[in-house]
This record gives structure tokens, C-alpha cells and sequence, in this order.
């Protein structure tokens, strides 16, 4: 079951392909999907599926972004009877929607920002992020540009059942959920290298007073053909404060296809 939820991915891209097609919204959305997957036989089995749906809504005064992935990664390892069985080793789903209001000077805007984390193998077992700010583009030519945001928030996080983390009297916070305000702040590099070829680097940082999350995405998009690229994406996400039989940083390389609406 868990592996039909990245499928949804390419479905609802399909209806929304075809119902831009009928109303003639491609105007005001933009929307793409990517699709990757490797599966192994063998000697060594694994299967690993990674999705992911983006659009973008441009309308007068309002510019949204709505954005859901996932990824589902499992391995047939030995146990310690001797046997061969299959293992889940990664599942993350995540949901966001950010709201962006125009104002009067070109390319700044205020936002509202909405996001869940559900992370099974992450430092987290889920994290809810709302923050509003002020975003702007710092510099721009004919070939490239970086914006910036900055702003307030409130982040809500649960541990692990299996968290052996302790709270500052000592009491264990396996399973227990905690609030906090946080400042965000986001950088976002766009680079068009060549007419089909496009370079991107994302660093978006939530900073709170119990944990500080890095995320980096650097990304190199080479277009296929009109609507199709591939993708070679390096992810790396880092906490600063994590339960001990965490790591403090997580990293992901993929290859993917996207495809454009």
C-alpha cells in the first residue's frame, strides 16, 4: 500500500494536464512531476521509488506554490536467524503550500508559509512548520538570480517512539511532541547554464532554541526534449540537536525524471 502513495504523484499530474487542457488555466498553473525508481534483483534485491508534484498558481496579486513528495526505500537483508526477509529502510512523505502576496516593487513579496513532515528513519517522526515573512530578489541578469526570504514561524515536532533523548529534568521524550518559535530564513539560486541546461541551489534554515534544521538542495536540470528533463538532485538535511542513535545529518542523492505541464 505504501508504495501506491508515490503513484498518486503521476495521477493527479495526469488530471491536472487534462484539466488544463479542458478549462485553459496553463496560462495561470504550472505544474510538474517527477518520477524516479531503481529495483534490483538477484543476488541483491532492493526497490527504491521517489516522487514528487510541484505547481505553481500565478495569479495578480497572489503567487502559490503547493508541493507534495515522498520517498519509499526497502532491502532484503539477513536476519539474525539466517533468513532473507525484506526490510523498510526510508519512508518520508511531505506537504507544503506557500502563499505569496506581490507587492508594489518588482520581485518582493510577503508569504505565508505551511509545511508536514512525516519521516520514519528521520531525526523527527514528524515536523509542522507555519511562518510568515518577507521575501525578495537580491540580484538578477539575463541567465540567473537569487531570492531571499526571512522571517517568524512556529514549529510543532514529535520524537520517535524508540527516542532514547531526555529532556533537560531527565524524563524521556520518546514519543512526546514539542512547540517552539523559530526563525526562517531561505536563499534560492536559479542558473540557466545553456538553453537546456539548468542549475539550481536551494538552502532554507529553521532556526529555534531546541534544534536548528539545514536543508541544501543543489540540482542540474537538462532538458530532454520540449516538456521532459532529467534531474540529478544532492540533498542534505542537518539538525543540530538530535536523539544519540541519530545521526545529525541526513543526505540523498537521486536521479529523476520531470516532467512539465
Amino acid at each position: 500500500m505504501k508504495l501506491k502513495v508515490l503513484s498518486l504523484c503521476v495521477i493527479a499530474a495526469t488530471v491536472n494536464n487534462a484539466y488544463a487542457n479542458d478549462t485553459d488555466v496553463k496560462k495561470t498553473w504550472d505544474v510538474t512531476s517527477e518520477v524516479g525508481a531503481i529495483i534490483t534483483s538477484g543476488n541483491t534485491k532492493t526497490t527504491t521509488l521517489k516522487g514528487a508534484l510541484k505547481a505553481k498558481h500565478n495569479l495578480e496579486n497572489w503567487h502559490n506554490e503547493y508541493k507534495v513528495s515522498g520517498i519509499y526505500k526497502e532491502d532484503e537483508i539477513e536476519n539474525d536467524q539466517g533468513e532473507r526477509v525484506t526490510e523498510r529502510t526510508n519512508e518520508k512523505y511531505s506537504l507544503s503550500t506557500q502563499g505569496n502576496y506581490k507587492l508594489q516593487e518588482d520581485h518582493s513579496h510577503l508569504f505565508i508559509y505551511g509545511s508536514y513532515v512525516s519521516d520514519y528513519f528521520g531525526a523527527y517522526r514528524n515536523e509542522t512548520v507555519v511562518s510568515v515573512g518577507y521575501g525578495q530578489r537580491l540580484f538578477s541578469t539575463d541567465d540567473m538570480y537569487l531570492n531571499a526570504e526571512v522571517g517568524p514561524g512556529i514549529k510543532r515536532f514529535e520524537h520517535h517512539q524508540d527516542s532514547t533523548e531526555l529532556d533537560d529534568n531527565g524524563n524521556p521524550l520518546a514519543g512526546e511532541s514539542e512547540s517552539e518559535l523559530i526563525g526562517v530564513g531561505k536563499l534560492d539560486f536559479n542558473w540557466q547554464i545553456s538553453e537546456n541546461a539548468r542549475f539550481t541551489q536551494l538552502v532554507a534554515i529553521e532556526y529555534g532554541e531546541s534544534n536548528t534544521k539545514t536543508t541544501a538542495e543543489s540540482a542540474l536540470m537538462t532538458k530532454i526534449n520540449g516538456s521532459l528533463q532529467m534531474k540529478v538532485a544532492y540533498n542534505v538535511i542537518h539538525n543540530s540537536d538530535v536523539a544519540p542513535e541519530k545521526d545529525n545529518t541526513d543526505t540523498e542523492t537521486s536521479l529523476t525524471l520531470v516532467y512539465s505541464f
